[in-house]
């Protein structure tokens, strides 16, 4: 490789949705088609990170290959020869990277990851712990301020025994729910270190959730190689990434049920999701059942009205207009079904515009591309993997 290295992917879990479109998988399209002259594009397909979470896994051979024709009906120009596309299970140095590095990796690092304490609810317990403490100081205080008048005492300290014992049995409620998270939850910032340390990448354009784990790729790259020299590019610093790949758009669409969070494709229910697999008809539906408020007027106002904020910036998006413009057009309308009828019939035609992109991606060309950077992908891969192995001493 004598160009830098961009690497980014999508995880296969679950069908994408238009957030996932405009936010995450059209950005990627564009950066690669932008930069592919003047730099390696790795975009894969991260399957093993699908297992942290549940997921059907009868349907997760046939999700991977849509994602890729995903990529494909979105633009992704297949023939340019600085853009690979790859599976990471079929690149098997990532699994074994992976544990040499897990092998240099302290628990408590892993233990202080933000995304680890929120999906495992391990904060919960935390949380739970620390109130126990601060509660008994207090009751501590109070007991010792108390009279000797016996019975007053045994009453304080009855009191104090049922509330612990009450904050004991969360505790213990909520390590029974710990014990059934998935290790691979607990160190998957270990394999996304090893998707990133093996091609050498320098840029990896990564979400605000995703920051911490980058920051750790790069203190595991630099602990290897001050104990075993040079052995791995050191990906640039957060803020240099943001530099690199320019403003974020700003926008974020969020569930249509429940506008105060986002939309996300691993919803229990997904009536404020629309997929891009969804029918136009049941998409535009969803828009049509959007939950608003009962102000009455159209503005955009993020705390008090985030459902017609929501839907002013779904509007934007798929109209290509600045959100001003949107927000300028529809500013004080007092009808709310004249904003979800124009979102709704938008959602429709995008829909039916992609869908028929996607069912036009040549599944030959697709599995043809797949073979030929997957086997390229491999030898750099070892490459690298031999170097660290030797480093170690298992060669």
């Amino acid at each position: 490789m004598n160009k830098p290295v961009i690497l980014t992917g999508l995880r296969a879990n679950n069908d994408l949705h238009i957030g996932n479109y405009f936010g995450a998988l059209l950005p990627l399209i564009d950066m690669a088609k932008n930069h592919a002259d003047e730099y390696e594009v790795n975009l894969f397909v991260p399957d093993l990170h699908s297992f942290t979470t549940p997921i059907d896994h009868s349907q997760l051979h046939s999700q991977i290959m849509h994602n890729l024709r995903l990529f494909a009906a979105a633009g992704l120009p297949l023939d340019h020869p600085n853009i690979r596309i790859y599976r990471q299970s079929y690149v098997p140095a990532h699994s074994e990277l992976t544990w040499i590095l897990d092998c240099f990796t302290g628990f408590g690092q892993m233990k202080r990851m933000t995304q680890f304490k929120e999906k495992s609810k391990s904060q919960d317990i935390l949380d739970l712990v620390e109130q126990l403490h601060s509660n008994l100081t207090t009751q501590v205080d109070i007991f010792k301020s108390l009279e000797n008048t016996g019975n007053t005492r045994e009453q304080f300290l009855h009191k104090v025994m049922v509330e612990s014992l009450e904050f004991v049995s969360q505790i213990i409620a909520n390590e029974e729910k710990v014990e059934h998270i998935p290790i691979g939850l607990f160190n998957y910032p270990v394999l996304m270190a090893a998707d990133i340390l093996l091609y050498g990448a320098t840029y990896v354009p990564v979400g605000d959730d995703q920051t911490q784990h980058l920051e750790f790729a790069r203190d595991i790259a630099e602990r290897m190689n001050g104990r075993f020299g040079d052995l791995f590019v050191v990906p640039k610093p957060v803020k240099d990434q943001h530099t690199f790949f320019g403003k974020d758009q700003g926008l974020r669409i969020k569930d249509l049920a429940d506008p105060t969070k986002k939309m996300s494709k691993s919803d229990d229910s997904d009536k404020g999701v629309i997929f891009l697999g969804d029918t136009p008809e049941d998409a535009a539906k969803k828009v049509m059942s959007a939950t608003t408020d009962s102000v009455g007027e159209v503005h955009y106002e993020l705390e008090k009205q985030p459902g017609i904020s929501n839907l002013l910036q779904i509007h934007a998006l798929l109209s290509g207009e600045s959100l001003q413009a949107v927000i300028d057009h529809h500013n004080g309308q007092q009808s709310y079904g004249d904003l979800k009828k124009e979102v709704a019939e938008q959602v429709s035609e995008f829909l039916v515009d992609f869908q028929t992109k996607l069912a036009q991606v040549d599944d030959a060309k697709l599995l043809a591309k797949l073979e030929t950077d997957e086997k390229q992908m491999n030898e750099i891969a070892n490459a690298t993997l031999l170097k660290v192995q030797k480093a170690v001493g298992l060669r």
